[in-house]
């Protein structure tokens, strides 16, 4: 497509030329709407009837109380919390809570925790698990470098489970679950960081989900857990205490100060996706629309792109593909930053190309990567 083109069409958009922004595939942290890019402006400076900026106010302040309030209202109206969760916002990322889910659901019990391995993600949470306790590897892609998931069939599940862990979305290897495995009475825990409000999801069916938030909810600073009650009392009383959930449950997530800033930008991104997008159904819709136009290329383009996984495995939110050679790969993602489209290379472990089409990301975003696409293969690289 013809820059000029390509250029009217963002104007048309709203995705335009502002600050001469380019089209972001980063897998994280990632695009934000233009919408709550434009609120957080505008209250930088001073909250409406405040007087002071966001980034100043006090976690005490009835300022944030108002906040706190609205960002759990909203996360619970879209994901349909029932009254057995609680919603907890921690830090650390995902990266600790694969230290904390084992500390408060795992130690000094005898059950073993299974965990399905279905990429780089889930490794590295059953790395830190081993630290706590007992555990059990259910299901293991790496024969199959990570390109699919499990069947219910193929899950060697222990009898007795502490809980059961998945990778919703593996963002490296592109995989992603479409459905929940069927895990009986087990607690079933999920890393949901990468497609966590991508779309909608039964709650109730989980013991415990942790997202953090820079994929589809925010910025970096925050992490989302959101746990079954009954399940707090697992916490045992040796834990530091900013690594109990209870501690956080009992504050209501103020038990030191919080990322002020990344909670209300999670309440903007809520307040989106309820008003202007319609709800998650429709996200989900809007990102299966989205991610198959790169997979129409991808299937169409005769081994000139080969994708990494397997077709019903595909994420809707990390297209990963390769080309030819790596010389082409280069040239790919050099070329394609040319055009305004940036961040496209694949993780330093696998190589390759990676596009992160997150909630956010417009889908004439999405067009100009397809279009790039198809002209760069008709020219053979």
């Amino acid at each position: 497509m013809p820059q000029s083109e390509l250029t009217a069409r963002r104007r048309e958009s709203g995705a335009a030329d502002v600050g001469g922004r380019v089209f972001n595939f980063s897998p994280g942290p990632a695009v934000l709407p233009l919408e709550v890019l434009r609120e957080a402006q505008e209250h930088l400076l001073s909250l409406p009837g405040v007087g002071i900026s966001v980034l100043e106010i006090s976690h005490r302040s009835p300022a944030f109380d108002r906040i706190l309030a609205d960002t759990l209202s909203g996360l619970k109206s879209l994901l349909a919390v029932p009254d057995t969760h609680d919603i907890l916002f921690v830090q650390g990322g995902a990266s600790l809570q694969f230290s904390m889910v084992p500390m408060n659901l795992l130690r000094g019990r005898k059950e073993p925790a299974d965990f399905v391995v279905s990429g780089t993600w889930g490794g590295l949470a059953l790395k830190e698990a081993r630290r706590e306790g007992p555990v059990h590897v259910a299901w293991d892609g790496e024969s199959n470098k990570y390109d699919r998931l499990p069947s219910d069939e193929e899950l060697k599940l222990s009898e007795a489970s502490s809980f059961v862990h998945i990778t919703s979305n593996e963002t490296i290897q592109g995989v992603q679950w479409r459905r929940e495995p069927a895990v009986g009475d087990r607690p079933l825990v999920c890393d949901c960081s990468s497609d966590f409000l991508s779309r909608p999801i039964d709650v109730s069916r989980y013991g415990l989900i942790y997202a953090c938030a820079q994929k589809n909810a925010g910025i970096a600073g925050v992490t989302a857990v959101i746990i079954r009650k009954d399940l707090l009392s697992r916490s045992g009383d040796t834990l530091p205490t900013m690594l109990d959930y209870r501690t956080h449950a009992k504050n209501e997530s103020r038990a030191n100060t919080p990322p002020v800033f990344a909670v209300y930008i999670l309440g903007l991104v809520c307040r989106w996706l309820s008003g202007t997008i319609g709800g998650l159904s429709r996200m989900e819709e809007i990102n299966r629309e989205k991610a198959s136009l790169l997979y129409d290329v991808i299937d169409r383009s005769a081994g000139f792109y080969s994708g990494h996984a397997r077709p019903e495995f595909r994420s809707a939110m990390n297209v990963t593909f390769r080309l030819p050679d790596e010389n082409l790969e280069k040239r790919f993602v050099a070329e394609a930053a040319k055009r305004k489209l940036v961040d496209l290379k694949g993780h330093r472990s696998v190589g390759g190309i990676r596009a992160s089409i997150y909630n956010a990301m417009p889908r004439e975003g999405v067009e100009a990567l397809r279009d790039f696409m198809l002209e760069f293969q008709r020219a053979g690289g």
